[in-house]
């Protein structure tokens, strides 16, 4: 190998570009987890943990064992870690520490693209993907069959104890301390051996001065001055009867009720995952959204555990905005497109009267028939628009636009399952996903670029 690292990798190479992409971005969030007194062990540089996992989640590689390996057989990863090996317990606690920020990075990078002229917004797309969780199906259990768990291992621990007790119960005394005799016997020389060592370490007392000890009694008159008057308001404030909020006080507050059995169902394994629906039938995990536009470009990204995607056409498309105005873009979307899934009337009223034309089909292909009401008013008027040469041109750049990120991101660089738990770990991980998406779009626009 050459001597110098800059030799290991041509110039055009995706390291060199997440390496500087990543001194663009503000990583101030990651700096201000770390103390600044050189107490404790010394951290692996955020900057290039950060450039790490980045360059990990663009070559579809995620797991913290399989990055560790890398930075020892890979040269980029070589490069891009400087010859440093973090381990993989390293790797995965700064993945733990930072999941917020490490969400965060998507903006910074979408940032990146709108200073490239790719976060257009004229027309976007919004659909959802189903992604297993780090959960087993079959872990998900109603509030009877968890009772009946925790019955039946209460069962085996008594079976276990009794065969290892017998009749005892186990935490009985020694022999010697089993009566009182021995007790007061084994306690009387536990204190005498107690004031012999005191003794030997006792210390004469100072004797105080006749000024301090009047200090010392004037501030013990103070506390007790300020702990008398605190008591006198607080028994005023009870005489008046009423509390800050208007309730009486020291009336009864209002008794909870539970109900007799918990309602629903939950999985052990990954408290916030859910049954959802795929295109291979049910799956325990996520619905990942995302919103893109005629470039491919992610412009938001999130996780729901709701199965279907009624309710998420609004929510995404504030997302996307909001997103949008941190990267510096004040344009709002001009044409969202949706499948019939997102058909929300209230919601699909609301985007239009903020000046975003919406185009969902109302008749889905898996529905068998209308609905009453379906004839007219919105129904009529989508199928009408629909059925224009434009309205249906625009509509037939949805599938385009959203499916292959999709595919792209779940068959291209596996991301098929979470590897960790919780909607909020999940939620980062795919920013994490989408954010490279962006990346490998922006270095491939900057290299076509620079070869034209």
């Amino acid at each position: 190998m050459p001597p110098d690292v800059r030799d290991w990798l041509p110039e055009g190479h995706l390291a060199w570009f997440v390496i500087d992409a990543v001194e663009a971005m503000d990583l101030s969030a990651f700096y201000a987890a770390y103390r600044l007194d050189g107490h404790g062990r010394a951290a692996y540089e955020p900057t290039m943990m950060v450039a790490l996992l980045l360059y990990a989640y663009a070559r579809g590689t995620r797991s913290a064992r399989a990055i560790e390996r890398a930075c020892e057989e890979d040269v980029a990863y070589r490069v891009i870690a400087a010859q440093q090996r973090p381990d993989h317990a390293t790797v995965a606690r700064f993945v733990q520490r930072h999941e917020e920020a490490l969400a965060g990075l998507f903006g910074a990078v979408l940032e990146l693209c709108a200073e490239a002229g790719l976060a257009r917004v004229g027309v976007v797309a919004i659909d959802g993907t189903k992604i297993h969780a780090n959960a087993s199906r079959d872990a998900t259990l109603d509030y009877e069959q968890i009772a009946r768990e925790i019955l039946a291992e209460a069962r085996a621990t008594d079976a276990a104890e009794d065969e290892l007790y017998g009749e005892a119960r186990g935490d009985e005394l020694p022999a010697e301390l089993a009566t009182q005799h021995g007790r007061r016997g084994w306690l009387r020389d536990a204190q005498q051996r107690l004031d012999e060592r005191r003794a030997k370490e006792a210390k004469p007392i100072p004797r105080l001065r006749p000024a301090r000890l009047k200090e010392s009694k004037r501030r013990l008159e103070e506390e007790l001055s300020t702990e008398c008057q605190a008591n006198a308001n607080y028994e005023a404030y009870r005489a008046r009867g009423v509390m800050k909020d208007g309730r009486r006080f020291g009336g009864p507050p209002k008794p909870h009720v539970p109900p007799a059995t918990p309602a629903g169902k939950i999985n052990t394994t990954d408290l916030d995952a859910r049954l959802v629906k795929g295109m291979r039938g049910w799956l325990q995990g996520y619905n990942a959204q995302a919103v893109t536009n005629e470039d491919q470009i992610v412009l938001a990204a999130e996780v729901m555990v709701a199965s279907p995607d009624f309710g998420h056409l609004e929510p995404m498309v504030t997302a996307a905005q909001t997103e949008l105005a941190a990267a510096g873009v004040t344009a709002r979307p001009e044409t969202v497109l949706a499948d019939a899934g997102y058909w929300h009337q209230e919601q699909m009223e609301r985007i239009v009267a903020g000046g975003t034309q919406v185009l969902i089909p109302p008749d889905s292909s898996r529905r068998k028939g209308n609905r009453p009401g379906w004839d007219g008013g919105l129904y009529a008027f989508m199928r009408r628009v629909l059925a224009t040469d434009r309205g249906g041109g625009l509509y037939r750049q949805r599938q385009q636009l959203i499916e292959p990120v999709f595919a792209q991101t779940k068959f291209n660089r596996r991301m098929e399952r979470f590897h960790r738990r919780g909607r909020a770990a999940a939620r980062t991980e795919w920013r994490l996903i989408t954010a490279t998406h962006n990346l490998l779009k922006l270095h491939k626009h900057q290299t076509a670029t620079a070869a034209a």
